[in-house]
């Protein structure tokens, strides 16, 4: 069969990695891809990016199943006008990619159907926000209501940080509109964990757990960054804390998705904070989380073709999904200057050498890799425990460098 792949991170060569593990896969087209996607096994590029002309590809290639990596796509309608020609496409509608798409349809979603989360406003006007977070209790969470690459949450600590941030994401404009309208909602304290799942509208399938390491600096210190490496499963996802997020945030999605009839068939992410007074849940993603992918996938025994194929059947429940067993860690490799301004085009070293790489910033230029992005790469390492696969992870990216390369050193620690 052949399989498309859209998209071009570090997300899309593991998606694109585990995929070509099916026996049952002859054929792997990754558009855009990267300089690592074209040197997966069955994988070649493809450099097209509108929907017009992948859904031309994709109907003259006779593509068997179009996988979508990145949510602006999903949110743009990419799954509708693929099923409007006929084509089998793994993803949520467009109605119900606005769980991601819209921070306010997400709340308000959460919010009828009890779902555990913290306590919000929405605001679409700087006057009221600024009046609001006058009397507010701080810190206090500020989030753009539309899609910001993972970097639209501010947690603010004080009046003056919160009309910062109000300004730059409502008068600024930094998210580019995405910030026009904004969620001003409490700070919850305690230690956050991403769970991925798998739904076909019927029942929701988890994976194992997982945790990402937010912020650009050792410590979680310094600005949000699209995440700086990740581990699977996460220590702090004990039996009782997955038991009560199935019971108070996974199963009231469930029902929420049938009773809205979000024609939902994909992957749903659950950002959760676990806390003293149990889980919340922070945020959905509609698509797999990156870095998360990275580490997740690595320790799934299933053939995922297999297992993506059964929810577009509509015969999860039929499925058996089986897991390796240990610990997995991806650390990212990133641009000097990331989040913020940084160059690219730099040499990278190494990467033929080292295993157990995903490549996201990196193009293929005359032969060569060089870097093409902030978050530039990552490797990861499995081993029987945490520990053993954190240090299998930094033994790897050891083997690779390039002018600027950063780093975090405490991922998984």
């Amino acid at each position: 069969m052949k399989v498309l792949v859209i998209g071009s991170g570090g997300r899309e060569h593991a998606i694109c990695w585990k995929i070509s593990q099916s026996p049952r896969v002859d054929k792997i087209f990754c558009a855009p891809g990267n300089g690592g996607t074209d040197i997966v096994d069955k994988c070649s590029n493809l450099n097209i990016t509108d929907i017009d002309g992948l859904i031309d590809f994709a109907s003259k290639e006779n593509i068997d199943l179009t996988v979508v990596g990145p949510e602006g796509p999903l949110t743009e309608g990419i799954v509708d006008k693929f099923k409007s020609k006929g084509l089998k496409i793994f993803g949520p509608s467009l109605k119900a990619a606005q769980l991601e798409g819209s921070k306010i349809y997400s709340k308000d979603f959460m919010k009828k159907y009890g779902i555990k989360t913290a306590e919000y406003c929405t605001f679409d006007d700087k006057d009221s926000a600024l009046k609001y977070i006058e009397n507010c209790r701080y810190p206090v969470v500020i989030k753009a209501d539309g899609l910001a690459a993972g970097k639209g949450v501010s947690i603010c600590q004080n009046y003056e940080e919160a009309s910062t941030a109000l300004n730059d994401f409502m008068v600024k404009d930094i998210f580019k509109g995405a910030g026009k309208n904004v969620v001003i909602e409490e700070f919850l304290e305690g230690v956050e964990a991403s769970i991925l799942t798998i739904t076909d509208g019927n029942i929701i399938l988890p994976f194992i757990s997982s945790k990402d390491h937010k912020q650009i600096y050792d410590g979680g210190l310094g600005p949000n960054t699209g995440g700086m490496g990740a581990i699977a499963p996460n220590p702090y996802c004990s039996e009782e804390v997955l038991k009560d997020f199935e019971k108070n945030i996974m199963e009231p999605t469930l029902r929420g998705i049938q009773q809205e009839n979000l024609d939902y068939v994909g992957i749903i992410f659950f950002g959760i904070m676990i806390t003293k007074k149990g889980v919340y849940l922070l945020e959905y993603n509609v698509r797999m989380g990156d870095p998360e992918t990275q580490a997740v996938l690595p320790l799934m025994k299933s053939d995922f073709v297999e297992l993506i194929e059964a929810a577009i059947a509509g015969k999860l429940r039929e499925f058996n999904l089986e897991w390796k067993k240990g610990a997995s860690c991806c650390v990212v490799a990133a641009s000097k200057g990331y989040p913020l301004k940084y160059d690219t085009g730099f040499k990278i070293e190494g990467m033929e050498k080292s295993s157990n790489v995903f490549a996201a910033g990196v193009k293929k230029e005359n032969g060569q890799f060089k870097t093409s992005g902030g978050r530039v790469l990552v490797t990861y390492g499995i081993g029987n425990d945490l520990n053993s696969a954190v240090e299998a992870a930094y033994c790897n990216l050891k083997k690779i460098s390039f002018p600027g390369m950063y780093f975090r050193t405490d991922i998984g620690k």
